[in-house]
């Protein structure tokens, strides 16, 4: 059995609940002999080659749920892929500290990084276990049935629909809400459940796992518009044309290849002028990019959601004491009425970079809208929403 200290970080986009994730792992730990000492690394890969730890061993069981119930990174975030030279440098700092287990938490590209350091270890003959635990408003990581911090954001989308098509439907005309999504529309789907009337918005829905045509775009809007006097519009920042080019994007990257999208409002002020194209002049058009809003809004969060963010680190602790064995923690749904779910650990290399996206049966024919499919998928996760009156 392994015995020593563990570091813990926190890695990619913040969430509302990616904190309950570190105080569930940090609060099993201190139930286990095994574990010596429990460092926090300050901005993940970054604070751990700089030794940029906090000790969460002194940390108050009341400090702890204050931090549990803040959203954003409380360690500090980063969006770092370690080549090998930085790989030494983790390892001679966990060497040179003891450090047997180390939980890193965050999406698809932190458990590339996890899986790199798994990797290097075993070449190095290094006894150690690496566990990554599940984070991403993006809900795009494979084989979990949905991933902690996506509920949270996708409460917030619905959320700001709800109000955004009140406001519309008040002062009529055509809105578009540009809502994160590099290559999965899980978020921009979740939109859909701000419709509890028929003709509430949004009326039109566009997500990266479609095809992108300007033309059929403007005629979807039209039509709407002839139909309701009115169209609320909600885009992912990752739609493309038929060649797989991004619609907008900055061309920024970071270190693991991603562009940057929505980041500009771009995107929205594009829509926007192509929708005054195909309008009577003077047609009243706004875009709006929700942007880092739906990442870390307080007093939304998703019941579910900060009760699996939690059980999920807890989960990853104590599979690493029992079994040992490296890996990324997953949820496996066991009813959707009522709703049920449990854990379980897959390997890193299942995990590591590639993405899933949203399933064909989730998205409508015309690929501008969702289905009943995806509104029963997503409904429990999200919870009840506030009723909507009308006169």
């Amino acid at each position: 059995m392994l015995k020593g200290k563990m570091v813990i970080g926190q890695s990619g986009g913040p969430t509302a609940v990616i904190n309950q994730s570190l105080v569930g792992a940090v609060l099993a730990a201190r139930q286990q002999d095994a574990i010596t000492g429990i460092l926090g690394a300050r901005h993940g890969l970054a604070g751990i080659m700089a030794e940029d730890f906090i000790d969460l061993t002194t940390q108050s069981l009341e400090q702890l749920e204050d931090v549990a119930n803040t959203p954003a990174a409380a360690l500090g975030s980063v969006r770092l892929k370690p080549g090998k030279a930085e790989c030494e440098k983790v390892f001679e700092v966990f060497k040179k500290n003891d450090v047997r287990f180390f939980f890193y938490i965050g999406g698809n590209d932190s458990a590339e990084t996890a899986y790199i350091i798994s990797e290097m270890a075993k070449e190095a003959n290094y006894d150690f276990c690496t566990i990554h635990i599940p984070k991403t408003i993006d809900n795009d990581l494979k084989v979990t049935d949905h991933c902690p911090g996506f509920a949270s954001a996708a409460r917030f989308v619905a959320l700001a629909f709800m109000g955004d098509d009140r406001d519309n439907n008040a002062l009529s005309g055509v809105k578009i809400n540009v809502v994160m999504g590099r290559d999965a529309g899980f978020l921009t789907a979740a939109s859909a459940l701000a419709r509890q009337h028929e003709g509430d918005g949004p009326h039109l829905i566009y997500v990266p796992e479609k095809v992108f045509n300007i033309e059929q775009f403007k005629a979807d809007v039209v039509a709407q518009v002839e139909k309701h006097g009115r169209c609320v519009v909600a885009v992912s920042e990752g739609i493309v044309d038929a060649d797989g080019n991004p619609i907008a994007t900055s061309g920024e990257k970071d270190s693991h290849g991603n562009l940057q999208l929505s980041g500009t409002g771009a995107l929205g002020d594009a829509l926007s002028a192509l929708v005054k194209e195909a309008l009577p002049k003077g047609a009243r058009v706004r875009a709006d990019t929700f942007g880092y809003l739906q990442r870390s809004f307080p007093t939304v969060v998703s019941t579910v959601d900060a009760k699996e963010a939690r059980e999920v680190g807890g989960f990853g602790v104590e599979h690493a004491i029992t079994l040992g064995t490296n890996g990324s923690v997953a949820i496996r749904r066991l009813s959707s009425v009522p709703y049920e779910s449990d854990y379980f650990v897959t390997p890193l290399s299942t995990v590591a970079r590639e993405a899933t996206s949203l399933k064909d049966e989730y998205i409508n024919d015309a690929g501008n809208d969702v289905t009943q499919a995806w509104l029963d998928y997503l409904a429990p996760l999200v919870g009840d929403l506030p009723k909507m009156g009308k006169l």
